[in-house]
């Protein structure tokens, strides 16, 4: 009987320890991309009107 409930609560535990691993990847996964977003934002102190000279012009392919 004893080993029937040790069973029971390592298969509960092990559950549970496969839901938190997951949920912790999509944080994780969730956190990278809007941190992905906010650097990939140009900040209005950031944009400057820079003159840069033409580069080479390389006739199309195909």
């Amino acid at each position: 009987m004893f080993s029937i409930i040790l069973t029971w609560v390592g298969a509960v535990g092990g559950i549970g320890l496969l839901v938190a691993m997951a949920l912790g990847t999509f944080a994780v996964d969730f956190d990278d991309a809007f941190g992905d977003r906010l650097r990939k934002a140009k900040k209005p102190s950031e944009t400057t009107t820079t003159t840069t000279t033409p580069g080479p012009t390389v006739a199309p392919l195909g």
